[in-house]
């Protein structure tokens, strides 16, 4: 619950030691205090009324007297007083809402009548200090002294007047003081909180990030080992399903090639994991370019029609991520034309030539009667593949091929 003046959407949290709350997620505004929790509020206006009665009760006993003119002192009935004192304590509240500035310049206005409005009067200058701009606190200060000054004119007190004013100054300056002190520091409190708020902000984002990366490069790295060699085997499970009259020999064969593909599988899924848990900077011996003639031999042991050349420089002389890079794209080309052109023939093409490297993957497309093997691809293999060509300072092109099939192409620098 908050005081009036105010249009809070919960309950205002406690304040911190600069008199903000310790989760305000704003400085200290302009426009006036915060909301001020009501046990604050209620202890604040019993003090401010308790000073105010004795005050009031100091200027009805100092007055000579009643009568129109004391020798040129005109005399105050007790009774406006009091009724300044009531309008006093029942201005203190506004003080803590956004009308704080009209509050404090009305009690200025009734310490011109009375010193029994004396205490608020104190208050909201102070207060006025402590919310807004030093500016607007020192026009509220100086209608402060201006009051007072005129109370001191019309009702003179035992202090000479000059001594009256100076003093009148020197406690609305220390008030208009420690109230941009408390401001001040209330502004530099929150910036400390605002800090660190922002630096444990950005440290979830960086842990979201590192793990958004890590997922992906399991994701990258699960899908480079194992979907070409179960494609593989798919396609292997795929003659054997659609020839059962074959020669049992070749039955036969196919069978231990699906045995010793799935034992191979499960020895690379071991090695994903077993790198994956090491980090990634451990991830052990990386695929090259002499690997692709392996990725060769293994699809035309399966039954694919692939072709290979390679031309140019020694493949050794390739940087270690464009090698890798290269086996991943003619891998990715094999997958994609077993899982989607059975039967077609695929022509492998590297050319390596002095800071620069080519692959190429070519298929003419599915062949007429060709079982294709069971299972759909994601479509994450080439997205992860450009982004990985991409990190190299490369392209890759995919797409339709004249030859009536598909084609993938990536052109790698060697200093990228």
């Amino acid at each position: 619950m908050t005081t009036a003046g105010t249009t809070p959407t919960a309950a205002a949290p406690c304040p911190g030691p600069g008199g903000r709350p310790d989760d305000a997620p704003w400085p200290p505004p302009d426009h006036g205090p915060p909301a001020v929790p009501v046990g604050v509020l209620a202890t604040a206006w019993a003090l401010v009324a308790a000073l105010t009665a004795a005050a009031t009760a100091a200027v009805v006993t100092s007055s000579p007297g009643l009568g129109p003119v004391v020798g040129t002192t005109p005399q105050v009935p007790a009774a406006v007083d009091v009724a300044v004192a009531v309008a006093a304590v029942a201005l203190v509240p506004v003080l803590f809402t956004r009308r704080a500035v009209a509050a404090a310049v009305a009690l200025a206005v009734l310490a011109a009548v009375s010193g029994a409005a004396t205490p608020a009067a104190t208050v909201g200058t102070l207060q006025v200090a402590r919310w807004y701009p030093f500016r607007t606190a020192v026009w509220v200060a100086g209608a402060g002294v201006l009051g007072h000054a005129v109370q001191a004119l019309w009702r003179p007190e035992s202090l000479p007047l000059g001594w009256w004013l100076l003093c009148d100054v020197a406690v609305h300056a220390a008030l208009l003081g420690w109230g941009a002190y408390g401001r001040e520091r209330a502004l530099v409190l929150w910036s400390l909180r605002d800090r660190a708020r922002r630096a444990e902000a950005q440290q979830e984002r960086r842990v979201a990030e590192a793990r958004t990366a890590e997922r992906t490069r399991i994701a990258r790295e699960m899908h480079d080992t194992l979907a070409h060699r179960l494609s593989l085997l798919a396609a292997t499970a795929g003659a054997m399903e659609y020839r059962p009259d074959a020669d049992p020999a070749q039955l036969a064969a196919a069978a231990g090639r699906v045995r010793a593909g799935v034992s191979d599988a499960l020895e690379d899924l071991r090695q994903v994991v077993r790198l994956l848990r090491a980090g990634p900077d451990d991830l052990g011996p990386v695929p090259g370019l002499d690997d692709v003639r392996r990725l060769v031999d293994d699809s035309r042991a399966a039954g694919a029609d692939v072709s290979y050349e390679h031309a140019g420089v020694d493949g050794a002389a390739l940087p270690a991520a464009v090698a890798t890079a290269v086996f991943r794209v003619v891998q990715e080309g094999l997958t994609n034309a077993r899982r989607h052109a059975p039967g077609a023939a695929v022509r492998v093409t590297v050319t390596t030539s002095p800071g620069e490297t080519r692959a190429r993957v070519v298929d003419d497309g599915a062949a007429e009667g060709a079982a294709a093997p069971q299972g759909v691809g994601t479509g994450t293999g080439l997205v992860g593949l450009r982004e990985r060509v991409t990190l190299l300072g490369g392209t890759l092109a995919s797409g339709p091929h004249a030859s009536g099939g598909f084609a993938v192409e990536a052109w790698l620098p060697w200093d990228a």
